[in-house]
Parts: structure tokens; sequence; C-alpha cells
């Protein structure tokens, strides 16, 4: 669910700005997971850019504290989310740890980095949700270490069905600044990509597994 629709344009105008998000229906990415993909999200090119990551800080600032209120610690889920998560909890004077993919092998063994006590309400920083399985992974280990966590937010998503269905069972509330919904009507408002190209990426979003660029 994204915070608010103008929140939402403005974070898609602002991705498709700076490059972070590459539309190519013609010449699909593969993903780490095999899926072909026309599309391309790098929110890390945020971080590059003063004003885009001063507004997502802003607007997950205030947007946390009005859909959770204010939290003891912001957790950012390792490595894509821990630059703008030490924005978000430096702009709130909050705490910040972080959640690694796994525990070290070596060392304390730890997978939640920082200090963290049982019982402390913990909002997560993610910075793109595709199938959230790997962010809801970051959860459970938050969880495990006795975190109350109140819910998670993210610069982007997808907005698959597997995804909802995997927050709805993990029993945690997501929220986003923008989505794939918002993001295609402001690419062809813009003329970033034709009509033609628009079916093809709603298209692909209804099936990302077994999309190909034949279809």
């Amino acid at each position: 669910m994204i915070f608010n629709k103008d929140t939402a344009e403005k974070t898609a105008e602002f991705l498709l700005q700076i490059n972070a998000i590459k539309l190519n229906p013609r010449n699909p990415f593969t993903w780490a997971s095999g899926w072909k993909s026309p599309i391309y999200c790098d929110n890390r090119l945020i971080l590059s850019f003063p004003a885009v990551r001063n507004y997502v800080r802003d607007e997950f600032s205030k947007n946390i504290e009005k859909q959770f209120g204010k939290p003891d610690v912001i957790a950012g889920v390792a490595t894509g989310a821990i630059g703008i998560g030490m924005l978000v909890a430096e702009s709130m004077g909050l705490p910040f740890v972080y959640v690694r993919p796994e525990p070290k092998k070596h060392g304390r063994l730890n997978q939640v980095e920082g200090f963290l006590q049982k019982g402390q309400n913990v909002v997560v920083v993610e910075d793109l949700i595709s199938t959230g399985n790997s962010s809801l992974l970051a959860v459970e280990a938050l969880r495990e270490a006795g975190a109350n966590v109140k819910g998670m937010v993210a610069i982007f998503t997808y907005g698959f069905d597997v995804a909802e269905q995997n927050f709805k069972s993990a029993h945690l509330d997501l929220f986003t600044l923008s989505n794939y919904q918002n993001l295609l009507n402001l690419a062809v408002a813009k003329r970033y990509i034709s009509e033609e190209e628009e079916l093809t990426l709603r298209e692909w979003n209804g099936s990302p597994s077994t999309w190909t660029i034949e279809g």
C-alpha cells in the first residue's frame, strides 16, 4: 500500500529522472532469480542525488510516525537499505540497526548488527519489494532477536500478488513511497514509454515468472 498518491507520483518521477528505474521492454533484463524482466530498479542511485535522497528521507520519516507511531529503533535491510535507513534514523533521532541476509560465519555470528533490546518497537526500511521473501527474512531475524516489528516501509514495490500474500502470511503491514502502477502511469504521461510498451510492461507484471519477450 502506498502512503499517498502525491508521494507515489513524485517518487516515481524522481526514480525515472535519475535512471534508478530503467524500462526496456524490447531488451529485457535477467534478474538473479532467472526471471526475464522489462524493468530494472536500482534504488541505490538515490544516495548519489542529495535532493532525491532528502525527499525520500523526509517522506519516510513523517509517514513512519503517522502510520506506526514513533518506534524505538529503525532497522535497514542489508545492503540496499542501509544508507537510506540510516538517514531516516538520523532524521527521527532514533537508533539504527541493520539486518544481514544471514548470520556472519565468524566473530559474534550476528545477523542483526547494532544495539537492539528485546521488546523494542522497530520499523524496517527496505529499498525494493519484489516477492518480499528476502525482506521478510530480515523481519524474522528481528523477531527472533526479540524485537516488536511494527511494520515495513519501502521505496518501491512491483506489486506482485505473491508479495501481498507473503506479507499477509507474516502478519506485517507494508507501506511504500511508490509502486508499479503509479510508475507506469507517469512513464506513459511523460512519454518515457509508448502505449505499446506499456501493454508489454503490464503483461509482464501479471505473470513475471513465466513472461518472455515473445509474449
